[in-house]
């Protein structure tokens, strides 16, 4: 009996895209402001720079977004000439001030709409995200009863920890669980690898993933997409 539906949130309930370069356009604001030095050296375009630059120095943070953006501003600060207080403060600050704008996203059509119809036919719902955003952060506390994310996993999907925590947490195995999500590898084959159902979400329509249980275009289909699942899955108890 399916008991669980997990989502993954970036590009599967939301464009992460537009959210990502609102939330950088955003942090760069406060920081020409509040740290010239630092806007005088680097620009959003030097990001990936800065990234590969602090994964150098620490690849062990790697499966953290969080981590790594608090990084890029420690070694672009330290570069711009601040002292270490500065640093820690400045790092501190435009980091909130990224992360309350990395929460301001647009749901997808249908999204709200779907959580709500799994949510009132009894499912428990949860989230799994490689990312930072945050269920309660961005309007979504309301149907989700639970939220796993890398930063706090210590590994990033397709890597088996968050799936398996997710279990743990449940106390289902994982034939009762739904997974949703739109990226092949870190959601389907992560998720299949562990015997999890897998909705693959391709919004395009142009895609197939062989490694999914099923496929959909639309997120109001879910619903009806969870429903089969149910059912394929009682038959093979009952067989």
């Amino acid at each position: 009996m399916i008991r669980c539906i997990t989502f993954d949130l970036d590009d599967t309930l939301w464009a992460v895209d537009p959210v990502i370069t609102h939330a950088n356009q955003t942090m760069f604001e406060w920081l020409t402001e509040n740290a010239p030095a630092f806007t005088r050296l680097y620009q959003i375009k030097d990001l990936p720079q800065l990234r590969h630059a602090v994964l150098e120095e620490a690849p062990e943070i790697g499966h953290s977004v969080t981590l790594i953006r608090q990084a890029q501003l420690r070694h672009g600060l330290r570069a711009a000439g601040y002292t270490a207080e500065q640093v820690e403060r400045l790092t501190e600050q435009a980091f909130s001030v990224f992360i309350q704008a990395r929460q301001e996203v647009v749901f997808f059509e249908h999204a709200r709409e779907t959580l709500q119809a799994l949510k009132d036919a009894g499912y428990q719902l949860g989230a799994l995200s490689n990312g930072n955003a945050d269920v309660q952060r961005v309007g979504l506390g309301d149907l989700f009863d639970f939220q796993f994310k890398a930063d706090d996993v210590g590994q990033m999907k397709p890597h088996p920890l968050m799936f398996l925590q997710m279990l743990e947490h449940t106390g289902l195995r994982p034939e009762q669980v739904v997974h949703v999500g739109d990226n092949p590898e870190h959601d389907i084959q992560g998720a299949a690898a562990l015997g999890i159902w897998t909705i693959w979400i391709d919004l395009s329509g142009a895609g197939t993933c062989a490694e999914a249980t099923e496929q959909t275009d639309c997120l109001s289909r879910l619903p009806d997409l969870v429903e089969k699942i149910r059912q394929t899955a009682q038959r093979r108890v009952t067989l």
